[in-house]
């Protein structure tokens, strides 16, 4: 999964909380008094994209408080760790900035604390908030989101999103295509991450979400649905119609769409700019399976260290100026990604492209961030080659998720 979105390409123009999900103590109405921050020093880490956007919002932060915000600028790549290695020595930031993919690993690393948007709340994209909830508790302020979606060559099939795999298929073939689809499967590697949104059509997410929405370490591939899933992918794979292929890599992929090949593919906003010689529509993606397809989102935003000696005006800092509608259109238009603000992702989707990849993301569901996760990836994306180069769907998907539990029993 890619952890950043380049928007610029695309010619830009210019959701309630879980019940009972947190705890804190946030103030719920602007209009109460700030907390008094006189002489108090708030660190906060960010990485270059993001710096000045942090720095505004702690500028009238300071004034209102008396309180003193320390911007520290870090490598992204280097944030979680870091953050991990030091809150716990008393060296680390207040609030840092991160994707919601870390969270499991923050909080079994107790480096992490709970927050309360109180009214707030009800301004974000709910799969916002999901992804940063955690065993019911919310541990960040998002800001934004990032997904896949079904990408289609207006020319040759129009803008008119297929409901369903057949449909587009048909369309395709309609429309005198070489191939009606392509999509990447990292080669031979396998690409669960692109796939899931056909997968969970079917009805098989790779782990269980309990009622507040958090993932558990059940497994959720199993039994028919996942079978179903699997025999599919085989009857599309190179025993079956051949439309699914593990000739076809991320930079093959984008080839076929944009040499006009392929009139459909699934990408992230990241490939949009490999399409110079396509006009392009963005839909939300089809289903296969008969549910709705519900690829994996991605957030981020920004967290409260547990061991904050100010925690209080950390997160008065987080609610009632990082999360305000002017704090995250400045960091939207500091690193321009789909606003996890309700509003602001409502305005910018005055853009049909934007406006394509909000509408997959509002069906679709936060990657896992439990550390089982990291478990999953190897046997989830080799089973799926195997299965599109002509293994047998069922014997080689069953096998994998026996392989799964057993590595998450041991």
């Amino acid at each position: 999964m890619r952890t950043s979105i380049a928007f610029g390409a695309l010619a830009l123009t210019t959701t309630v909380v879980l019940a009972g999900c947190s705890s804190g103590g946030a103030p719920e109405s602007a209009e109460e008094p700030a907390v008094d921050g006189s002489g108090a020093e708030l660190v906060v880490w960010t990485d270059e994209e993001r710096e000045q956007a942090v720095a505004d919002a702690a500028a009238a932060f300071e004034e209102e408080t008396g309180a003193t915000v320390t911007i520290v600028q870090k490598n992204f790549e280097d944030l979680r760790n870091d953050f991990i290695a030091q809150v716990p020595t008393g060296e680390g930031p207040d609030i840092t900035v991160g994707a919601h993919d870390w969270l499991g690993a923050l909080v079994a690393a107790g480096v992490v604390d709970t927050i309360d948007l109180g009214d707030t709340a009800s301004e974000f994209e709910q799969v916002a908030l999901d992804a940063m909830t955690y065993d019911g508790q919310l541990y960040a302020l998002p800001y934004s989101l990032e997904t896949i979606a079904l990408v289609q060559n207006v020319e040759m099939v129009g803008e008119e999103a297929p409901a369903t795999w057949d449909e587009m298929i048909a369309t395709a073939e309609e429309a005198g295509a070489e191939r009606p689809f392509v999509i990447n499967t990292a080669g031979e590697t396998g690409d669960g991450y692109t796939m899931y949104g056909f997968q969970t059509s079917f009805g098989a997410p790779v782990f269980v979400q309990d009622e507040s929405g958090s993932y558990t370490s059940e497994v959720g591939m199993g039994g028919e649905a996942g079978e179903a899933f699997a025999t599919w992918l085989g009857e599309n794979g190179a025993d079956g119609t051949g439309i699914i292929s593990t000739t076809v890599d991320y930079d093959i992929n984008n080839e076929l769409f944009n040499s006009g090949e392929a009139p459909y593919t699934i990408q992230g906003p990241w490939a949009i700019s490999s399409y110079p010689d396509v006009e392009v529509a963005v839909n939300p993606i089809p289903s296969a399976g008969g549910e709705t397809a519900a690829p994996f989102v991605g957030v981020q935003g920004f967290y409260l260290s547990s061991q904050s000696d100010n925690a209080l005006l950390a997160q008065e800092f987080l609610v009632n100026h990082l999360g305000t509608e002017e704090a995250q259109r400045a960091l939207y238009e500091a690193d321009p990604r789909i606003p996890a603000w309700s509003a602001l992702a409502e305005e910018v989707s005055s853009d049909p492209i934007i406006a394509g990849f909000l509408a997959s993301a509002q069906n679709g569901v936060p990657m896992p961030s439990i550390p089982e996760m990291g478990s999953v990836w190897d046997l989830w994306n080799a089973a799926q080659a195997q299965i599109i180069g002509g293994a047998d769907p069922v014997s080689t998907w069953n096998t994998m998720v026996e392989d799964l539990e057993t590595t998450l029993a041991g």
